[in-house]
C-alpha cells in the first residue's frame, strides 16, 4: 500500500505498555459509567486518542491492530489523507445550510458519484440521508409510494437498524429488540439462504423458491412493495447466500412488480472486492442502499434507485434537516477519490487472498471452526462444538477478549453470537494484518 494510504506520523505498528484496558482507560470509563446512558455498550473499553491506517492508539499509549474499522467503517482508514483535507477546507466555508432550504455542490456531486457507481446503467437518483437506519427506512417509504402497496419482505439472519421500522426488519432480538415493541406492521420475514446450515444438496435456486413460495402464499405478490436483503448479511454473521439465491430473487421481484432492495450499508464500497456485493452474481437492485464506508468515518446515508422509483415520491417527501450534511459530502467525495485512486477493490481481493486460506487450514487443524467464509475484506469464522452445527457462542467470545487482551480489535455477530468478523481497513499492512491473524490463531489454538 502507498504511503498516501495513511497518515505517515502513526506508526503501523501492535504496541503494548499496558494491560488492555489500561490505567486511564479504565478511569476514562469510570467517568462515563456515571455520564453515559448504560444502553450503550461498547465491545472494547479502551479510549481512543488517534487513529490511522491499520492501528488505533488509546490514551495509554497502547498500539492495537484495528480488524473492525468502526463495524466497516473506516475502510479507507483513519483520517486518511484525502478526507482530512477534504474536510478541512469544506469546514472553513460552511458548515451547514440544511440542503432543503439552501442547497450546495457537493451533495450533488455525491448523487452523481452513486448513480455512476452503483450496479446497473439506467437512470438513477439519489437521496442523502444521516445513518444506515434512515437509508433503510426511507427506501422502504419509497417503494411503498411507488408501488402503492404496504408489505415488505425481510429475512432471518438480516440485520437492518435501530429504528421502529428497522427494528422490525431486523431478525434478532436480543439486544436489537428486546422490550422495545411493538413495532411497524406489514412486515414479513422468509427464510435466508445460509449454504452452512441449510439443508446438505440445496442450492440458491432452490432456497429462493423456498422463499417466495412463503411470499407468495403468505402475502400474495400483489401485496408486496419490496423485498429486502442484505447481498451479504453483516450483523446475522456474515452469511454468503449460495449462487443464484439473489438473481432468482431480483427476477421474481421483476416479474411481479415488486422493488428489489438491496442492503448494502455493510458490504458497500469495495469491502468484498467489487464496490458493490450484488456486483459479485449481476444482481442489479431497484434500490440500494449505503451508509458505513461512504465518507470515511463521516455520519451520512443514501438511497440510490431507478429514477421512476425514486421520483415517484412528492416534494418534500423525503429529506431531514442533517441528511447530506456538506462536511460528510466533502469526506465521501474524498473516500471514494482514494478508493479509486488505491484501487480498494484489488486491495480487499488481496486480504481475501492472505486470509481465507490461513484460516480454512485453522478450521480444519482445530475442529473449532465450522466455517470460513465471506468475500473480499469481509471474512467470519463461525465457531461450532466439534463435529456439529450447535453454536459455540462461548467459544467466539473467549476467543474475541483473548485477541482484545493481546491488542487486537475483533468483533462478534451472527444470530446465535458465535461469529468472529474480520473487518479490516482496506488500507491495512500486509505485515500488520499478518500479525493480527497471528493473534488470532494462537487464541483459537488455546480454546
Amino acid at each position: 500500500m502507498t504511503a498516501s494510504a495513511f497518515r505517515t506520523d502513526i506508526v503501523q505498528e501492535r504496541r503494548l505498555r499496558t494491560a488492555i484496558p489500561g490505567p486511564k482507560s479504565v478511569a476514562m470509563h469510570q467517568r462515563r459509567q456515571v455520564a453515559v446512558a448504560a444502553g450503550v455498550a461498547s465491545t472494547l473499553p479502551v479510549y481512543t486518542a488517534d487513529a490511522g491506517g491499520g492501528v488505533i492508539v488509546d490514551i495509554d499509549g497502547n498500539s492495537l491492530i484495528d480488524l473492525g474499522s468502526g463495524i466497516a467503517v473506516t475502510t479507507v482508514g483513519n483520517a486518511a489523507p484525502r478526507v482530512v483535507e477534504a474536510v478541512r477546507n469544506a469546514v472553513e466555508h460552511f458548515t451547514h445550510t440544511c440542503f432543503m432550504v439552501t442547497p450546495y455542490e457537493d451533495y450533488v456531486a455525491v448523487a452523481e458519484k452513486l448513480n455512476q457507481l452503483t450496479p446497473g446503467r439506467h437512470a438513477k437518483r439519489t437521496a442523502l440521508f444521516n445513518s444506515g437506519s434512515e437509508a433503510v427506512e426511507n427506501a422502504v417509504k419509497i417503494a411503498r409510494v411507488a408501488t402503492k402497496r404496504t408489505a415488505v419482505v425481510a429475512f432471518d439472519h438480516a440485520y437492518h437498524g435501530r429504528t421502529n421500522l428497522t427494528m422490525a426488519l431486523t431478525a434478532k432480538a436480543m439486544p436489537y429488540k428486546k422490550g422495545f415493541g411493538p413495532f411497524a406492521g406489514e412486515v414479513y420475514r422468509m427464510p435466508m439462504s445460509y449454504p452452512f446450515r441449510d439443508v446438505e444438496g440445496m442450492t440458491g435456486k432452490d432456497a429462493a423458491a423456498r422463499a417466495i413460495s412463503m411470499i407468495e402464499k403468505q402475502i400474495g405478490a400483489d401485496d408486496v412493495a419490496a423485498v429486502l436483503i442484505e447481498p451479504v448479511q453483516g450483523e446475522g454473521g456474515f452469511i454468503v447466500p449460495a449462487d443464484g439465491f439473489l438473481p432468482a430473487l431480483s427476477e421474481w421481484c421483476t416479474a411481479n412488480g415488486v422493488v428489489f432492495i438491496a442492503d448494502e450499508i455493510q458490504s458497500g464500497f469495495c469491502r468484498t472486492g467489487s464496490w458493490f456485493a450484488c456486483d459479485h452474481e449481476g444482481v442489479v437492485p431497484d434500490l440500494v442502499t449505503t451508509a458505513k464506508g461512504i465518507a470515511g468515518g463521516l455520519p451520512l446515508a443514501a438511497v440510490t434507485g431507478r429514477a421512476e422509483i425514486m421520483d415517484a415520491v412528492h416534494p418534500g417527501g423525503l429529506g431531514g434537516t442533517y441528511g447530506g450534511n456538506p462536511i460528510a459530502c466533502a469526506a465521501a467525495l474524498a473516500s471514494i477519490e482514494t478508493m479509486e485512486e488505491l484501487d480498494l477493490n484489488a486491495a480487499a481481493r488481496r486480504i481475501e487472498a492472505q486470509i481465507m486460506p490461513r484460516m480454512k487450514a485453522l478450521a480444519a487443524a482445530t475442529g473449532r471452526i465450522g466455517e470460513v467464509r465471506g468475500r473480499g475484506g469481509m471474512i467470519a469464522l463461525e465457531f461450532t462444538v466439534a463435529g456439529s452445527l450447535e453454536p459455540d457462542a462461548a467459544a467466539a467470545s473467549a476467543v474475541a477478549k483473548a485477541c482484545h487482551a493481546q491488542g487486537v480489535v475483533i468483533l462478534t455477530c451472527g444470530t446465535y453470537g458465535n461469529v468472529i468478523r474480520l473487518l479490516p481497513p482496506l488500507v491495512i499492512g500486509e505485515d500488520l494484518l499478518s500479525e493480527g491473524l497471528d493473534v488470532l490463531e494462537a487464541a483459537v489454538r488455546a480454546l
